[in-house]
């Protein structure tokens, strides 16, 4: 089991200090981090916690999801590596030289 814990539901007003809070009650907390917009500096609702050992992150995992926190329900599970989500550039798979249209 990884270490890295992903946390969906959050508050929009919950600080990284506060998300570290709660998990350090199941164990030590090597980070804790809530993911913001990159315009609006506003939390998107989610982040990613990293525990000491994968045992604490498991015992974390196991505490934590599904409870609640200033009245929303807590996702907590094992973070999955991030995607590449690169699509060459271009909009939605269309074909760049032509516009995106069929021409015919």
């Amino acid at each position: 089991m990884s270490n890295k814990i992903y946390v969906g539901g959050l508050p929009y007003s919950v600080t990284d200090g506060q998300l570290q809070e709660v998990f350090s009650a199941h164990g030590t907390v090597e980070s804790a981090r809530v993911i913001s917009d990159k315009f609006t500096g506003q939390s998107r609702g989610f982040g990613f916690v990293e525990m000491s050992s994968g045992g604490e992150a498991q015992t974390a995992i196991q505490a934590l999801n599904g409870s609640q926190m200033d009245g929303r329900t807590l996702v907590v599970n094992e973070a999955k590596p991030m995607v590449r989500r690169d699509n060459g550039g271009d909009s939605g798979g269309r074909d760049n030289r032509t516009g995106g249209r069929n021409r015919w």
